[in-house]
């Protein structure tokens, strides 16, 4: 998070609380809808307190020395070592039920606020934070020269500038005793070394998807679940790996949005392996509309013939004739016009009046009448005589 636009307090005189200018896409990330806040006394319930640092990282914190916090104050937290720089993001009874989300068991997990954030805390965390990315470029190469297999995506100081945490992806375990040393000697602070995942890194730097919005992992996702083929499976998408990674060269994390959905409606459809038999011919099953219910079969397993679409419960009402050794006439129901239900295409039209360009036709004149030619009609041999006289 830019903690730089949330000084608004102090170079805006914005009043208490969160306000328009401390609204940051990582706040609707993170953000918790506190739908007690209008409970008289929710805020004093409680002494815990929800605060939001950079990127996803969140801490509870005790407010010991019983503060007037709202959501969108900047306080100073306990830090081991020092103090951070955070926002509240949650105060009252939600807190409790986030912290059991967390699963923060010890007691030593939760730490104190000392204070509202004064502004030479606000000056020198902004001066921490700006050498963060000078940090992390200088420090991969540090981990390049001593040929470690590892990729440092990201660097987030402490608010007092006395702490650094280095994040960094790794595909095997990394021995990295030697990089701290280095680290520490070379930028003079305590380092922290935490391993992410390839769709933490993809939510960290932000991006646009094929969808046209913006990334799910950098907007809104907190969790991350496990993303198989088999749900593109079940929603009979192509098995294409281009198309099915994201960002992140993972499977796209929407590919589980809409997958029990389609294995809801599944369960109506017919089996694939059934061929239903009518007295003209067997139809196999070539594909299916999972959600709109409706299966298209054809009379040859390999390509398309005698294409016919009709929908799962007639499907199922041949199936069971079939059975009693019985054959429909046609697979589609009595009274059916075929041209009545069938989709009007638009390239059944005559389109071709858009792509060639009509050329006027230039009016033929009549031509001008022009005089006879005068030919000479004497013989020839006069004429030649005629010359060599001249000469």
């Amino acid at each position: 998070m830019d903690y730089k636009n949330l000084s608004y307090k102090i170079s805006t005189g914005c009043g208490r609380g969160l306000c328009r200018r401390g609204v940051g896409r990582q706040d609707k990330q993170l953000n918790t809808y506190d739908w007690l806040a209008d409970v008289p006394g929710n805020a004093e319930s409680t002494d815990l307190v929800e605060v939001q640092f950079k990127n996803t990282r969140k801490g509870y914190y005790h407010n010991v020395n019983n503060l007037d916090l709202r959501k969108g104050d900047i306080v100073a937290v306990e830090a081991n070592p020092g103090h951070d720089i955070g926002v509240v993001t949650l105060t009252g009874q939600l807190v409790k039920l986030q912290i059991k989300k967390a699963n923060l068991k010890s007691a030593d997990d939760i730490r104190r606020i000392y204070r509202l954030a004064k502004p030479v805390d606000l000056d020198k965390y902004e001066e921490a934070k700006s050498r963060e990315h000078g940090t992390m470029i200088q420090s991969r190469q540090i981990a390049k020269d001593l040929g470690l297999d590892m990729k440092i995506g990201d660097v987030e100081y402490q608010g007092d500038g006395n702490k650094a945490i280095f994040y960094y992806i790794a595909d095997e375990r990394v021995d990295f005793r030697q990089l701290i040393k280095v680290l520490a000697e070379t930028f003079h602070v305590r380092i922290e070394m935490k391993q992410i995942g390839a769709r933490q890194e993809a939510g960290r730097i932000g991006g646009t998807g094929p969808c046209g919005r913006e990334l799910c992992c950098a907007t809104w996702m907190k969790n991350f679940i496990s993303v198989s083929t088999n749900a593109a499976r079940f929603q009979d998408i192509s098995l294409n790996p281009q198309k099915l990674a994201g960002m992140c060269a993972k499977l796209k994390c929407c590919l589980n949005y809409e997958v029990d959905d389609y294995m809801e409606a599944s369960r109506n459809l017919p089996p694939k392996d059934v061929v239903l038999q009518t007295q003209d011919a067997d139809y196999f099953y070539f594909k299916a509309d999972i959600l709109a219910g409706l299966i298209t079969y054809s009379t040859d397993k390999k390509m398309l013939a005698n294409v016919e679409t009709i929908t799962a419960k007639r499907a199922k009402e041949i199936i069971e004739l079939n059975k009693a050794g019985e054959k429909p006439v046609s697979l589609q129901e009595e009274g059916y016009e075929r041209d009545a239900d069938k989709p009007k295409d638009l390239l059944d039209d005559d389109i071709s009046r858009f792509d060639k360009s009509k050329k006027k036709k230039k009016k033929k004149t009549p031509k001008k009448q022009r005089p006879p030619k005068v030919t000479d009609a004497r013989p020839a041999r006069e004429q030649s005589a005629k010359r060599q006289d001249k000469q």
